[in-house]
Formats: structure tokens, sequence, C-alpha cells
């Protein structure tokens, strides 16, 4: 049972907390009160579902682009965040971010091309914090190029970044998370996996591949008290997509698709992934949620 200071349980400190709020603001005593107290309270419940005190977070890829918005984001709810990737001062420079907002973190390199880096961070995790709740993979990797000039050596690296870094992830961070009983993963894919983009064949192959593992990790994990879920983000320019989207014939073809016809803004991840990390997405595994400006839903825009 946890205590404030005043001598009663954080429970009973609340509620009289409240209780004094609605008094003052609302002139009310005594059943009244009571009510307003009981209203409030229902409300902060739906609240506390995204609450993530108390959680580990680990988010490969999580440096740079959206994979650092979802970091900060999720330490922003509460949650103790790694945000690993290959360069240190990448590495060193988010972490201090994190601990700004207050927040526990590791100052520690991975490649999601090498398995034996991200069973490091996983065991180093584990030492430091006992447990892992919450997987992010968001390393990425692409290439504008036509399919058929494609060189297999850049299908290859851009697969085994993309896709087989995930699974790596997921099989090493996943298993300790379905022993727990405990966990949420959330991939990142694209609405690539659901339309064809232009000459980034081996990037839409491995994010629709991403999608499908998704689905299929979801129902062999359902019982472990593991769900695993996807964002598919639609165009959110950063330093990888910049020269594909920005003042190009692509960017304005995507921009009159997109029914809001705006790009994403990157902080624009965060509250999807908070979901998916939390409470409230506990009846929630095997989904893939586009986050696209209604790109994915659009037909006829005017």
């Amino acid at each position: 049972m946890e205590w404030c200071s005043t001598g009663l349980r954080r429970d009973q400190s609340f509620r009289l907390g409240v209780s004094q709020i609605v008094r003052k603001r609302c002139g009310l005593f005594g059943e009244a009160v009571r009510e307003r107290v009981r209203e409030a309270e229902e409300d902060l419940k739906g609240v506390e579902l995204f609450d993530l005190k108390g959680r580990v977070a680990v988010i490969a890829g999580g440096t740079t682009g959206l994979g650092r918005e979802i970091a900060l984001g999720l330490a922003g709810a509460g949650a103790d965040v790694v945000a690993s990737a290959r360069r240190q001062q990448q590495v060193d420079s988010i972490a201090a971010e994190i601990e700004a907002l207050g927040r526990r973190t590791l100052r520690i390199t991975s490649d999601v091309l090498n398995r034996a880096s991200i069973q490091r961070l996983h065991d180093a995790v584990i030492e430091a914090f006992g447990k892992v709740d919450i997987l992010v993979n968001a390393a990425g990797l692409t290439k504008k190029v036509a399919t058929l000039e494609l060189d297999e050596g850049d299908w290859s690296k851009i697969i085994e970044t993309n896709l087989t870094g995930t699974m790596r992830a997921c099989q090493i961070f996943g298993r300790t998370m379905a022993k727990a009983g405990y966990g949420r993963i959330i991939n990142i894919a694209s609405v690539t996996a659901f339309r064809g983009f232009y000459r980034v064949a081996p990037y839409a192959a491995s994010k629709s591949a991403v999608a499908s593992l998704t689905k299929t990790l979801a129902v062999e994990l359902a019982q472990t008290g593991v769900n695993v879920n996807a964002i598919a983000p639609g165009v959110f320019p950063s330093d990888m997509s910049k020269p594909l989207v920005i003042g190009t014939p692509r960017g304005e073809e995507i921009l009159m698709r997109t029914p809001m016809h705006r790009f994403g803004d990157p902080k624009e991840i965060i509250g999807p992934a908070i979901f998916l990390a939390s409470e409230a997405a506990a009846f929630v595994t095997g989904e893939v949620i586009a986050v696209d400006g209604g790109y994915l839903a659009s037909g006829v825009n005017c």
C-alpha cells in the first residue's frame, strides 16, 4: 500500500483533493460533492489506462525519426525507456532527453543486423530493470530504385534490417515477455504494405512482411499475456524520407491522395504508440493501425 506525506493512503488523499476542488470550483456540498467526486474519479480511470508508470520500454531504432518520437512519448507517459541504435552519440543524446523527463534509461548501442548485439541489449535491460514490458521495433532502411535495376545486395540489406531485424528483437524480447506473462510488442510497418509505391520494392516487401509477422506472432502469443500490434505510418518527413517527398512530384501526389492534404507531424505517432503500449489496448492484438491522414481510406477527394 502506498502512503503520502499526509499520512493517508494515496487513494484517500486523492479523493480528499478532488472533493476540495469540487467544493471550491462548483460551490457544492454534501451528497452533491460526493456525486461530482465519483464522476471525476470515473473520468480519471480512463486517463489511468494510458499511464505507463512502472513500465520498462525498449525502442530498437529509437534515436532518430519516428522511433525517437515514440521513445520520448513513452517516457512522457511515465515509462522508463531504453532507446538504442548503432551510433553512441545519438544514443547518449536521446538518453539525456529521457532523463530530463525524470525517467530512467541506459546508454547502450545495438544493431538489428547483429543478433548478439540485440541479445546484449536485452541482457543489459534485464540486469538494470529486472524486466521488459514494451518493445518497439522502429529500425528501418529504404532506397528508391527501379525494381528491375535493383542490386540484390541492397535488397538483402533492406529485408535484413526491416524484417529480419524485427524478427530477431521479437524473438529475444518476446521470450522474456512470454515467460513473465506480460508484454506489448509494437512493430513499425508502413502504408506501403497496402498500396503499391513506385520504386521502393524491397522496403514495401519488408513492411508487408512485418505486417504479416505481427499478425502471426499475435496469434502465437495471444494466451501468454503478450500483445503484438503494428503501426503503419503514412508519410512523416524524416531524414530518410525527406529527399523523396519534399518538393517532389512524388510528394505532391501523396498530398493529393491524402484527405488531410498534409504530411504527418512526427509527434502524431506518439498517441497510437502510447495506446498500444498501455492497458487501454489490453484486448487489442494482431492489428496494424494506419496513422496516415486518411491515405488508405482515400477514394475521390473532391
